[in-house]
């Protein structure tokens, strides 16, 4: 993989007090990116079309192809490992839950009655936001009120989730449709956000819209099919742009007054090829675009050149400065936790 990126791109992470965890969908990869001597640090682990990621105190939840995997932070031991002093940070595999290929396109955890850490999934090929539990591929939780019944046919492509107050708080839908993949005929101008509350639309008439956020009593969204960070008044439904982006934006975290949005190339295919941005397909990046939301400058950049076409989510690790996924079994240093007490029986 070989990446470019503007100067001040390690020094905004170093200045922010953070660190950016990454998911590509095509190239199978989960990637950790810090600063470490001044210089940008990657630790990549793969998982099967990586999608959605959720970031809490312990846990850390990625989306894959048919499973969500679980990964336990382990920042007890990420000084030790080599080469020692790197890291501070540390995310390894624990376990993960057989789901089937939901398309899991986003995740977040919330807060449950009990004050419980609580995964929510946007669940995209049943049109529904789900739970996890022991004993079933998914549990539904809630579904848009024009969506007449759970069926695996992706009718709205609901695809992105913003929390307030530890509970979901807005969904974003290609089209507000209840016929199988009925949002492929009419994706370019019939995005909408719901207020998941009362179900009903808060703004309308976005083109393939993800990654809705609630920041500081402010709502944002990805207005993806024309390469736009948007800010949105609930009460009216008015947008205001904030930013032009140089890419198909899907993932967008906001630390500091700053908007770290992941921007893909188009894939030509019936889904992205008629999106109004493919029109300037020749010139769109992948990678990082860092947004100031004050001003609506992008004030850092950071850009695959190959290895990666495309981004699916992007999260912020706060009071990170350089996090590790470990090892793994497919590149030969990989990362093993035990007890530190030996059991009885051993001498």
């Amino acid at each position: 993989m070989r990446y470019f990126h503007s100067d001040l791109f390690p020094r905004l992470l170093e200045e922010a007090a953070c660190s950016l965890l990454i998911s590509t969908y095509q190239a199978g990869q989960l990637v950790a990116v810090g600063v470490a001597d001044g210089q940008l640090s990657f630790s990549f682990r793969r998982f099967d079309q990586a999608m959605g990621i959720a970031l809490g105190a312990e846990w850390l939840a990625v989306g894959g192809r048919a499973e969500v995997w679980s990964l336990r932070q382990h920042s007890d031991i990420a000084p030790a490992m080599a080469p020692a002093g790197r890291f501070d940070r540390c995310w390894l595999p624990r376990a993960s839950t057989v789901t089937g290929a939901i398309q899991c396109h986003e995740m977040a955890w919330g807060t449950s009655e009990t004050g419980e850490p609580d995964l929510w999934i946007v669940n995209t090929l049943f049109s529904c936001l789900a739970g996890l539990d022991g004993r079933h591929s998914f549990v539904p939780r809630w579904r848009p009120p024009f969506i007449s019944g759970l069926a695996a046919q992706d009718r709205c492509h609901l695809n992105g989730l913003a929390m307030r107050d530890g509970s979901p708080a807005f969904v974003t839908v290609m089209a507000r449709t209840d016929e199988p993949r009925g949002w492929r005929a009419v994706r370019n101008d019939s995005g909408a956000v719901i207020d998941v509350a009362s179900g009903e639309a808060v703004t309308t008439g976005l083109s393939m819209p993800h990654s809705p956020r609630w920041h500081e009593d402010d709502l944002f969204v990805l207005n993806s099919g024309l390469g736009r960070l948007e800010r949105v008044d609930p009460a009216t439904g008015d947008r205001d742009p904030v930013a032009a982006l140089p890419g198909y934006a899907r993932g967008l975290a906001i630390h500091r007054g700053l908007a770290f949005i992941g921007l893909s190339r188009i894939r030509e295919t019936a889904i992205f090829g008629g999106a109004p941005i493919a029109a300037h397909h020749d010139q769109l990046k992948c990678g990082i675009g860092i947004i100031e939301l004050a001003t609506g400058n992008t004030v850092a950049t950071l850009q695959f050149a190959n290895g990666v076409e495309e981004i699916f989510d992007v999260q912020v690790a706060p009071r990170t400065r350089c996090p590790t996924l470990g090892g793994g079994p497919d590149t030969g240093d990989e990362v093993w936790v035990l007890p530190s007490e030996r059991p009885p029986n051993l001498a």
